[in-house]
């Protein structure tokens, strides 16, 4: 009996997408058994399989896995948008905003200038890859960091650093994808650049944003209806499929809209957790593993020798333009030395939105000339990233101080985001409306009454002072049953006067909320609070004068501050020690 079908032929686009999955999951677990990332054993697969190893499906076949490619390239992009919670950031604006600036700038730009000398390349090609070098891989990212279990300033730095770099990536390829071919998509080639193309470019994004803009806010609206999981997922699906497939439609940048999308979502919905984290969480690993086999199914071999040169002056190139920006935009924005040195290393990695915008150029016909040369060289890249890349990521990481950080600690509630330098109040009671007005909006506390919290925290002040000398004042409030202990720290090096005990002014003003249930830890924290912040004077002296909330926090939870901000809970995993 003779088969059906050869290698090569058609064998319709179900059986290709079920040996894609097979071969894909099955190589990307082969990988991991290697100590390898999955995206390196998926386009090895997919290279295996494709046009440059034993070609075994079609054109055909290929082309009609296209849908899920642009679902995947969505999902990629509401995954990153998810990373940017703004209420997560406060206190970090200075560092991202210079980081945003200088990766936007320095690293594409060197990176043009490296490929745009070599004579195998072209202005066209060089002005592509500067813009796809700004991203980093945020599934990798992050995966380490949970792997690792890390937690921190830097780690607060990294994840939404690799959001907004994935972002201006985004934003500045479509520019350039327009602008480029407006240039030498023309006939002749003699197109001249004006404000036409500025505007059409703009006008592109604007729609691209209103589409994620508008589909994250009805999404909201219907989650507040959607009791059911099985209801959120439906929606969450919903909501990329639709936004990927309008964006598509309106001849509009899906992976913009997609992005947006997450970002908006993550920021006005209180049920983010199960939009983005679980619902997607459900399907992803299988989506990307689709999504990078395919991409490794696009590579040929015909541009492989040219390629060589340009990958490497990429690779070089941009891990240089890396270190470089993250090195001056820490060092503008005075972040610590922790962050600044380790910064750069950490995002080298570069997987999803890269390989996204690859697939992006093969599927437009205006770049059929480049496409298989530009492929050859980021897929290489991406291959040998997404090797070193991790390995320089968890050494970042550890160099920094965070890994195995990410368990309860007594005051675990004071993170960056909760404290604030440089403070200053007209009097005790200003300061604790100050406070209270930053612990709900820090802590998320929307739906406590805020009038209540602040006169339960000033009947408590009237009864008896709650500064405890040594430039120590720890004023408290109670909190509804169940709701879990929260606090916020305000710093002054002037000192803040106060009517206090030991006659001192107040330098450190800890605000608590507690409900009932955390009454053990609540002394527990004032002990530790008095024992330390209160009496060390060394410890006084650097917190003080603390130049940031970045430099308190590391203070706070520092090695050398376990004794008294001590883990809850015990290490476990990779990061435990035996």
């Amino acid at each position: 009996m003779s088969m059906p079908f050869a290698i090569g032929d058609p064998i319709g686009p179900l059986l290709t997408l079920s040996a894609v999955i097979l071969v894909g999951v099955a190589c990307g677990a082969g990988a991991r058994r290697l100590g390898l990332p999955s995206v390196t054993g998926q386009i090895i697969a997919g290279l295996a399989m494709g046009q440059a190893g034993l070609a075994v499906f079609s054109p055909e076949d290929l082309h009609g896995l296209e849908p899920l490619t642009h679902l995947a390239l969505g999902l990629i992009a509401v995954t990153v948008g998810a990373h940017l919670n703004l209420q997560r950031l406060r206190n970090a604006e200075r560092r991202l905003f210079y980081l945003l600036l200088t990766e936007s700038v320095i690293t594409p730009v060197i990176v043009f200038a490296a490929l745009f000398l070599l004579p195998s390349s072209s202005a066209r090609l060089a002005l592509l890859l500067a813009t796809i070098s700004i991203a980093t891989a945020p599934a990798t990212i992050v995966a380490i960091v949970k792997e690792t279990r890390s937690k921190g300033v830097f780690v607060k730095t990294l994840v939404a650093a690799v959001a907004l770099n994935n972002m201006a990536c985004i934003v500045l390829f479509e520019i350039a994808r327009n602008v480029s071919t407006t240039i030498w998509g023309s006939a002749d080639g003699s197109v001249p650049l004006g404000s036409g193309v500025a505007e059409s470019a703009l006008a592109e994004l604007m729609v691209s944003v209103a589409i994620g803009g508008g589909v994250a806010i009805a999404m909201d609206r219907f989650a507040r209806f959607a009791i059911h999981r099985d209801n959120l997922t439906t929606g969450a699906v919903l909501a990329l499929i639709f936004t990927t497939g309008l964006a598509t439609a309106l001849d509009t940048s899906p992976l913009l809209a997609c992005l947006v999308l997450g970002m908006v979502q993550t920021n006005i919905t209180r049920t983010r957790s199960h939009l983005v984290d679980s619902v997607f969480a459900d399907f992803e690993p299988t989506i990307l593993a689709i999504f990078f086999t395919l991409a490794g199914l696009h590579l040929t071999t015909e541009h492989l020798g040219t390629a060589s040169l340009l990958a490497v002056a990429y690779f070089v190139a941009r891990a240089v333009g890396k270190f470089f920006a993250a090195d001056l935009a820490m060092r503008l924005a005075h972040a610590t030395e922790r962050v600044r040195k380790h910064l750069g290393i950490a995002l080298v990695p570069q997987a999803g939105v890269a390989v996204g915008l690859v697939i992006v150029i093969q599927n437009d016909p205006a770049f059929s000339d480049i496409a298989g040369l530009l492929s050859a060289i980021v897929l290489s890249v991406v291959m040998v990233n997404e090797i070193i890349g991790p390995l320089l990521t968890r050494f970042a990481l550890s160099r920094a101080g965070e890994i195995g950080k990410d368990r309860l600690r007594l005051i675990d509630f004071l993170q960056e985001e909760n404290i604030v330098t440089h403070f200053s109040a007209d009097s005790k009671q200003d300061a604790i409306l100050k406070l209270t007005d930053r612990l709900i909006r820090s802590h998320g506390l929307h739906d406590i009454d805020r009038d209540v919290l602040t006169a339960s925290i000033l009947d408590r002040e009237n009864q008896t002072s709650t500064c405890l000398g040594g430039g120590l004042s720890v004023p408290h409030g109670i909190l509804p049953e169940g709701y879990p202990m929260v606090g916020v720290m305000a710093l002054s090096q002037e000192g803040l006067n106060f009517d206090t005990p030991d006659g001192q002014p107040v330098h450190c003003m800890v605000l608590l909320g507690t409900s009932p249930d955390e009454r053990d830890r609540h002394l527990q924290v004032l002990a530790s609070l008095a024992r330390t912040i209160g009496m060390g004077v060394e410890l006084q002296d650097r917190l003080f004068n603390a130049k940031s909330a970045a430099h308190a926090y590391e203070i706070l939870h520092g090695e050398e501050s376990e004794d008294f901000n001590y883990f809850l809970e015990a290490p476990t995993g990779p990061t435990a020690k035996t």
